[in-house]
């Protein structure tokens, strides 16, 4: 059984997925063999996936005596982005073709793009009660074949839930003509597994959330090859994207086969959580999900390496427990100087902590299995891991940004990102082992103190 067809026998949501050179020129037989019954499909593309993609998919839909309905978001070609108005507007115009042509029969959304508008399409689907399709034009982000879409609303990004795609088709040809920077921004989204399984193994090690075999699979196994080439993938050399849109549909699979986001994020997914909050834009426009990703990676790969230089099983678990708070409302209690003067961040990191926070018997525990296991579990983390300075060429290569201020980030606020990243989320992560164990300053020190990585000047 190869490893898309285990993905497929294992995942909720989607039936059928196919990655290669041409795909797309099976939308209509996909189509056909999911949606037997369909009386229409609406076709949501926008005026540039309606030219290198769009317009062959309805052909061949239309072809095989499918009727169409074309819905062009921002047809005069400017920027848009994953909001919930958009939803709105891609939901009502879907809405509006009920009841035309086969009517009863039923109407099938496809989407046809890459992260924002398969978003858009899949929460709008979501909201009518429909499922859809989706034919990916370009190697950007992991979400095709995940649950959940990014979207902004109330004024905060958040992941509103929705089932993932029925079909999903991914043009690999297509995805290696799209503008360079969207393949990086995929290029570092993929990469960002390496510590983020990094993070579960400890996670794991912990009891705190057990590795799920096949979903760790789906993510690992074809990771290394498909980060093997960052300039490649760069060039657009097809081979190269074909294996980045391969790992990066696993890791939507992955999702599914397990019901979270595990085996996809770790910290550094929480440090572009933490600037979606905050809005994070760059020349005028947002920073896209997978270049702050990858800055994350860079922090999330150095602070394992961090902890990779302490001997734990020598660990004095008692002068760490008596460091810590000792309650959950002295933890509180720090937050304000963490988050400064931002009610929204002490908010959550209060909401989170709430079902996170170790009192001292529990951590206790935790800090002496550490001890017992470290000597076996340092090892795999070492042979799991990636080296900073690697990451960080292989970002340059791929063309993605490797320093903060690539996405406008000064090295202070990266620094006070850092610092609040450990309770954004309900999640054990390697960053709280640092913070338990009572070295964050010291790692925030290392980084950003005098010639640090990151030196704030």
């Amino acid at each position: 059984m190869s490893m898309m067809e285990e993905a497929l026998r294992n995942a909720t949501d989607t039936k059928e997925c196919e990655v290669g050179p041409g795909a797309a020129d099976g939308a209509a037989a996909m189509f056909r063999r999911l949606f037997p019954a369909a009386g229409k499909a609406v076709v949501v593309e926008d005026p540039r996936t309606r030219e290198v993609a769009g317009n062959s998919v309805v052909a061949r839909l239309r072809g095989a005596g499918v009727e169409v309905a074309e819905y062009v978001v921002n047809p005069d070609g400017s920027d848009f982005h994953a909001t919930y108005a958009k939803v709105e507007e891609v939901r009502e115009a879907i809405r509006g073709e009920r009841g035309m042509g086969n009517g009863e029969r039923g109407i099938v959304p496809v989407a046809v793009g890459s992260g924002t508008l398969n978003d858009l399409t899949k929460r709008a689907s979501e909201e009518l009660g429909l499922r859809y399709m989706v034919v990916g034009t370009a190697a950007s982000m992991d979400g095709y074949t995940a649950y959940g879409a990014a979207i902004t609303k109330d004024g905060m990004k958040q992941t509103l839930s929705c089932k993932a795609p029925l079909g999903c088709i991914v043009d690999s040809a297509v995805a290696a003509a799209a503008p360079r920077e969207m393949t990086a921004s995929g290029y570092a989204d993929l990469i960002a597994k390496i510590p983020a399984g990094a993070d579960w193994m400890l996670a794991d090690a912990i009891g705190s959330e057990a590795i799920h075999p096949l979903a760790w699979r789906l993510v690992q196994e074809p990771l290394r090859a498909a980060i093997a080439n960052p300039s490649g993938c760069a060039s657009g050399d097809e081979r190269e994207v074909r294996k980045l849109c391969e790992g990066l549909v696993m890791s939507g699979f992955a999702m599914q086969a397990m019901g979270s986001s595990r085996p996809a994020s770790g910290t550094e997914h929480q440090v572009s959580h933490y600037w979606d909050m905050e809005d994070l834009s760059f020349g005028g426009q947002p920073v896209s999900h997978g270049f702050k990703v990858g800055i994350g990676t860079l922090f999330s790969t150095k602070a394992l390496e961090f902890l990779l230089r302490r001997d734990l099983s020598q660990l004095d678990v008692e002068k760490a427990v008596a460091s810590w708070p000792a309650t959950f409302d002295g933890l509180k209690a720090t937050f304000p100087a963490v988050y400064g003067n931002r009610p929204a961040h002490i908010r959550r990191a209060e909401g989170e902590m709430a079902k996170k926070y170790s009192p001292p018997e529990r951590l206790r525990e935790e800090l002496s299995t550490f001890k017992r296991v470290w000597p076996e579990l340092s090892e795999r983390l070492r042979a799991q891991i990636v080296p900073f300075e690697e990451v960080r060429e292989k970002l340059r290569l791929a063309g993605a940004p490797y320093e903060p201020e690539q996405i406008g980030v000064t090295r202070k606020r990266f620094r006070d990102t850092c610092r609040g990243v450990p309770y954004m989320r309900n999640r054990y992560f390697g960053l709280d082992l640092v913070e338990r164990l009572g070295l964050m300053d010291e790692l925030l020190r290392e980084l950003f103190g005098p010639c640090g990585i990151w030196e704030v000047k």
